[in-house]
């Protein structure tokens, strides 16, 4: 009695591959490159300041500007493309200020980014405070009071946006809703902030 059965080679690094080349591909670059172009040239145009211009209150403007337009696309456009994440606030009918915190779930018919994408979004979320923090003490420990101020401002805008979005990240993970949530919460689970990078 012969054997029907014929031997099939099973490749799974072809299968690895595979998923390695999809989670590396970048499906929305134009936000993956606006996510990190306004707080790039911010940070340039901070550092390059005095070769720029010599008026304080044009650089100030340029970089405020700048950040501005960062903070907008960042909250608006790229959190929900790159991560299917977005925080807003409303006014419900007492007046009350309500905080809003989403996390889309994951799904094969939805439109979040990759893997890739969400790492060039949080890294970029995470490392241009930082940098900004820097330049805090800097100006800080150089005596540069009119700079500081700036530099207040522009940790100020980056520091709300990585706020919210942390707090998107843990809503979404916990299943809890947003008024239950507090930044303690954030130092209790370490893992929502180096999980994703």
């Amino acid at each position: 009695m012969a054997d029907d059965t014929e031997d099939v080679e099973l490749d799974f690094a072809a299968d690895e591959q595979e998923r390695a080349r999809r989670s590396a591909v970048i499906r929305h670059p134009l936000a993956s490159f606006f996510h990190l172009f306004f707080r790039v040239v911010a940070i340039v145009a901070y550092l390059l300041s005095d070769w720029i211009s010599e008026n304080f209150a044009s650089c100030f403007v340029l970089i405020i500007t700048l950040l501005s337009f960062d903070f907008w696309s960042v909250k608006n456009v790229t959190g929900r493309l790159l991560v299917g994440l977005r925080w807003w606030n409303q006014i419900d009918e007492d007046g009350k200020s309500l905080w809003v915190f989403e996390a889309k779930k994951a799904s094969r018919d939805n439109n979040i980014g990759t893997e890739a994408e969400a790492r060039i979004f949080w890294l970029g979320l995470i490392i241009c405070p930082l940098i900004w923090i820097c330049f805090f003490f800097t100006s800080l420990f150089s005596l540069k009071i009119k700079w500081l101020s700036l530099v207040v401002a522009s940790i100020s805008l980056q520091a709300a946006n990585l706020y919210g979005y942390l707090r998107c990240k843990a809503v979404g993970e916990d299943g809890q809703h947003a008024d239950s949530f507090t930044g303690q919460h954030l130092l209790q689970r370490p893992d929502i902030i180096f999980g994703i990078l």
